[in-house]
């Protein structure tokens, strides 16, 4: 009789501290503390900045499971620099610091 093995979840450690689901991707954004305050001396609200649509990637999900079961890897890696739509993610934040959930989908391009 064989014995059945549980398979165990791969958890990788990263300096957010937490790890995407599926074919999710967390991005630290660009710009979020850039431009609070203008050369002149003007302080810009929070309501008033636009939301940037670019980052670099802190963690990858392990993949999405296709219809027979098998897991397809995403195609990002930690360190990658993105460009993303701009209403196609979530935000988190972890230890007040601001990030972003996307899926792989979302990603419009890998920047160079």
């Amino acid at each position: 009789m064989k014995k059945k093995t549980k398979k165990k979840a791969v958890v990788v450690k990263n300096k957010a501290g937490m790890t995407p689901t599926g074919d999710r991707v967390l991005v630290k954004p660009y710009g979020l503390e850039d431009g609070l305050v203008t050369s002149f001396g003007i302080i810009i609200p929070d309501s008033a900045k636009e939301k940037p649509e670019t980052g670099v990637v802190v963690a990858v999900g392990p993949g999405k499971r296709s219809d027979d079961g098998k897991v397809m890897p995403v195609a990002l890696k930690v360190g990658d620099k993105v460009m993303f739509s701009k209403y196609g993610y979530d935000e988190v934040k972890v230890d007040g610091k601001e990030y972003y959930l996307v899926r792989e989908e979302n990603i419009l391009a890998v920047l160079n």
